[in-house]
C-alpha cells in the first residue's frame, strides 16, 4: 500500500508489513510506500520501489546489496529491523556515506527469554513428550518415562558476552549454574564477577559445558564455527542451542551429530539457507525447531519496528541516528 504523496517530504520504502503506530510516526515525517501486504520484495521488485528512496526500512529478510544501492541514487539511510545486519552490504552502503542502522537492545531479553525456551525444551524433551500425548499414546506413568536431564546445576558455556549473552547468562543464576563463556574479548571484571562467569577458550568451553549456547553474529569469520570438529569435542550428553543466526552453525554436521549421538539434543531457532532448512531436521527427535521468533513478542517487535522508523527520521533529518552501524558514512562526508 503506497502512501500519498506529500511535497517536500523525503520518500521512505518500508519493505515489510510494520505496525500502525510505526506508519504513523513515519507520515508525520516523510512520504511512505509501505509493503503492508507483506509479499517479500526481492531483485527487481525491491529495487524498483527502492530507487526514488532517500530511505529504506528494510527487515532481515531483505538482501540490500551494492547493486541494489547502485539503483538508488537520493539513499541516505538503510534502518533494518533487526540487531544483527549480515543482509546489509555495509561497506558498500559507507562508500556511498549511507547511513546503515540496527535495533540493539530492545530486543535482548526477549532473544534471551527464547534461548532458554529452547534449552529447556531440549533439556525436557517437550516436544516429544506433547506429540506423544496428541497422538494418543499416554497411557499411564512409568518411572523410566521420557527421562531428560537437569538444567539446575549443570554448566552453561556461552559463545558470544555481548548484551544477549549477558542476558542469557543472568538467568542462569536462577537455575545455580556454573557459567562459562569465550568471547574476542573479556568483559569488564566487573559484569563478569555480577554474572559469575568465567572466561574460557572455546575448546574448553565445548569440553566442559551441559549447554552450549551461540549468541554471535554471522559473518564470514564466525561461519560454520562450530562444525563437526567442534560438536565432536562436546560432551555426548551435552545440548547446542542456536539462536543467533544461521549459518554459524553447519547444519549438516549438525544433523550427523544428533543422529549418531555425538551430543545428545539440540534448539534451533535459526538454520541456514531459512526458511529452506535441512529436511533430516524434520526426521529428528532430538531437535526442538523453531522459525526464528527470537525477539518475536508482541513489545519486542513493535519497540523494534520503532525504533528503526527513529533511526530513519533522524537521518532523514541531518541527525546521526543512534543506533547507526557505520559512523565512516558520517565523519566522511565533506
Amino acid at each position: 500500500m503506497k502512501g500519498e504523496s506529500v511535497k517536500g517530504k523525503p520518500k521512505v520504502l518500508v519493505t515489510r508489513e510494520v505496525f500502525d503506530e510505526t506508519l504513523e510516526y513515519l507520515r508525520e515525517h516523510c512520504e511512505v510506500d509501505a509493503n503492508q501486504g507483506d509479499v517479500a520484495l526481492t531483485g527487481e521488485a525491491l529495487a524498483a520501489r527502492a530507487a526514488d528512496k532517500e530511505a529504506i526500512v528494510c527487515s532481515l529478510t531483505d538482501r540490500i546489496d551494492a547493486a541494489l544501492i547502485e539503483r538508488c541514487p537520493g539513499l541516505r539511510v538503510v534502518a533494518n529491523i533487526a540487531v544483527g545486519y549480515n543482509n546489509i552490504d555495509v561497506p558498500a552502503c559507507t562508500a556511498r556515506r549511507i547511513m546503515a542502522t540496527n535495533t540493539p537492545g530492545v530486543l535482548d531479553d526477549s532473544t534471551a527469554d527464547l534461548a532458554w525456551t529452547l534449552m529447556l525444551g531440549a533439556a525436557r524433551r517437550i516436544t516429544e513428550v506433547e506429540r506423544y500425548i496428541r497422538n494418543g499414546d499416554w497411557k499411564g506413568w512409568r518411572l523410566k518415562q521420557w527421562l531428560g536431564v537437569d538444567v539446575h546445576h549443570a554448566t552453561l558455556g556461552i559463545i558470544g558476552m555481548g548484551r544477549i549473552g549477558q542476558a542469557i547468562a543472568r538467568r542462569a543464576a536462577g537455575f545455580d549454574m556454573r557459567v562459562l563463556y569465550h568471547n574476542r574479548n573479556r568483559v569488564a571484571e566487573g559484569i563478569e564477577a555480577k554474572l559469575n562467569a568465567s572466561r574460557v577458550s572455546l575448546d574448553e568451553l565445548l569440553r566442559q559445558s551441559d549447554f552450549v549456547v551461540l549468541q554471535v553474529p554471522y559473518s564470514p569469520d564466525t561461519h560454520h564455527l562450530i562444525g563437526a570438529a567442534e560438536l565432536s569435542k562436546m560432551k555426548p550428553t551435552a545440548i547446542l542451542i542456536n539462536s543467533t543466526r544461521g549459518g554459524v552453525v553447519d547444519d549438516d554436521a549438525l544433523v550427523a551429530a544428533l543422529k549418531n549421538g555425538t551430543i545428545r539434543a539440540a534448539g534451533l531457532d535459526v538454520f541456514e539457507n531459512e526458511p529452506k532448512l535441512n529436511p533430516l531436521f524434520l526426521e529428528l527427535d532430538n531437535v526442538v525447531l523453531a522459525p526464528h521468533v527470537g525477539s518475536s513478542t508482541e513489545a519486542t517487535r513493535r519497540a523494534m519496528a520503532m525504533t528503526a522508523a527513529k533511526n530513519a527520521v533522524a537521518a532523514l533529518g541531518g541527525a546521526k541516528p543512534p543506533n547507526l552501524i557505520n559512523p565512516d558514512a558520517v565523519t566522511s562526508k565533506t
